[in-house]
């Protein structure tokens, strides 16, 4: 009889793959272990305040927190990509020969933004973790804003090179900051489309760069200005980041906890709203415990896999296109405003997709969809002969769709990355890998393989394709540890804790947690 009943509990615990799951056993005891209010996320102190939540109130609170919310992250996101893509327009204006650059002076200064985005990465995380997240992003807002104006002021390659890894480092927290942002305020079947929301602002911007790159290339060809036309992008660009963080320091909250714009009620209703992301709001103390399983997660290496990968084409592309448009056969000053398009696709691509991806919960399979929309536009801009330069300038506008896969990974790491610390060194090392891609990609673009780049052309197709396959992987892996885990909680040893999602456990951790695909 006693082996009968042993029996039936192996069953219990057996998963759909055939095998008895003594790990996600072990990982349950783990979990039970820190289930404790001395570490407990900062939402358990409001968390039990709320007995009901209407639709009605739902739907008012979710409008509320939409107007306060997206249209910072929207703004200052689109700003941090012109920011950065100001060295592509001041390439065809004249930075290179004002500043004497020779060779590879030029790719270098691509790649040197993300030496100091690299070196700040982790520790930015850490200060997302320790400080207040609005006021800490708002400063770093500032700071960059001024760097870039500093551009302007700059001679050589040495005085270039110098802000422009400052800018780096400066910038290294708003990702990250951002996906935290997100992770606080919205349900996890939100996240992929707010994310796309305010990533594809990315695009808006390479649109409005664009009209003003012409604008002021067409003046300062018509000799209508009194300093250089690359000088006033980058104090056009600088001042305007910095004004907008300075109304971030007074607008954007650092949690719902403290949002100046909600009731006390609205304050427990957006706690409440989250409870099922079992992933809190917030937590300031740092455990080395979460280090080690971000570091021994599968899913953490995949994603750094994943963006090294797909960031050596966005690091190219992004500091070359408009040499590269220029390359077709068209005007510097028509390669200016010929970029612009791209950013609408850029924009149709991330909000569409990310918003399929949450409806019909396969972020992932919209991902790998967008990615294969680049991948036919870079083949387009290889295969065509030079003389079909529309035809090379409509597969220029596909690539565009690139990032919807990087966006894609970022919004999972809000929605299937739980535990503070955890999240935060997950998100460092998605980061320092596209900083690595971004430094490779400039690189590959070399002044001997001018006008046309063919051999930087291969190793996109190249990464491209390796990105589609590493998406599909991620779900793979996914979706059979979704299974592992129903089976699981399905066994006698699974009991809820009380509270649970608000005691800052880890996603391995919590058996209730499901991985978004």
């Amino acid at each position: 009889m006693a082996d009968i009943e042993s029996e039936k509990k192996d069953l219990e615990k057996t998963t759909s793959v055939g095998v008895v799951d003594h790990r996600l056993a072990e990982q349950y005891e783990h979990g039970k272990a820190h289930m404790n209010n001395e570490d407990a996320d900062e939402a358990l102190k409001i968390a039990a305040e709320l007995t009901e939540i209407t639709p009605e109130e739902e739907r008012a609170l979710i409008r509320k927190i939409d107007w306060h919310i997206l249209p910072l992250l929207c703004v200052v996101y689109g700003l941090q990509y012109l920011d950065k893509t100001t060295l592509s327009y001041s390439s065809i204006m004249g930075v290179q020969v004002d500043a004497h650059l020779q060779g590879q002076q030029y790719s270098w200064l691509g790649s040197i933004f993300y030496f100091g985005y690299l070196v700040w990465e982790y520790p930015t995380n850490r200060l997302l973790q320790r400080l207040p997240l609005g006021k800490y992003t708002s400063f770093n807002i500032m700071v960059w804003g001024g760097i870039l104006a500093c551009m302007a002021a700059t001679k050589d390659f040495a005085g270039l090179a110098v802000v422009r890894f400052f800018l780096g480092v400066f910038e290294a927290s708003v990702s990250p900051g951002f996906a935290l942002l997100t992770s606080q305020w919205y349900k996890v079947g939100e996240q992929g489309g707010r994310t796309g929301i305010w990533f594809s602002f990315n695009g808006f911007a390479q649109i409005f760069g664009g009209l003003v790159a012409y604008g002021i290339g067409k003046a300062d060809a018509a000799g209508q200005l009194t300093i250089a036309g690359w000088k006033i992008v980058f104090l056009l660009t600088g001042l305007l980041t910095f004004s907008l963080g300075v109304i971030c320091w007074f607008f954007m909250p650092d949690s719902p906890l403290t949002a100046y714009f909600l009731t006390p009620r609205e304050r427990a209703m957006a706690i409440e709203r989250i409870r099922k992301n079992n992933q809190g709001v917030g937590n300031k103390h740092f455990k080395w415990y979460q280090v080690r399983e971000a570091l021994t997660d599968v899913r953490t290496w995949l994603f750094v896999a994943y963006s090294l990968i797909a960031d050596i084409p966005n690091g190219g592309i992004s500091n070359y296109f408009s040499i590269l448009i220029e390359s077709f056969g068209f005007t510097s000053l028509q390669s200016l405003l010929y970029g612009a398009p791209g950013g609408a696709i850029e924009v149709i691509t991330l909000i569409g997709f990310l918003a399929l991806g949450d409806k019909f919960k396969l972020r992932l399979f919209f991902g790998a969809c967008s990615e294969a929309i680049s991948l036919l536009g870079i083949l387009l801009v290889y295969a065509l002969p030079t003389e079909l330069k529309v035809g090379r300038l409509i597969g220029y506008y596909l690539t565009q769709a690139s990032a919807t896969g990087f966006v894609v990974i970022l919004s999972l790491i809000s929605s299937n990355v739980a535990g503070y610390t955890k999240k935060t060194t997950v998100s460092a090392l998605y980061l320092i890998a596209y900083c690595v891609g971004n430094l490779i990609g400039p690189q590959v673009f070399q002044a001997k393989d001018a006008p046309h780049y063919t051999p930087a052309l291969i190793v996109i197709v190249i990464c491209w394709i390796i990105c589609i396959f590493l998406l599909f992987v991620i779900w793979w892996v996914n979706v059979r540890e979704n299974r592992r885990r129903d089976a699981f909680q399905n066994s006698p040893e699974y009991v809820h804790i009380e509270n649970q999602e608000f005691l800052d456990l880890t996603d391995g951790e919590n058996m209730d947690f499901r991985y978004r695909t």
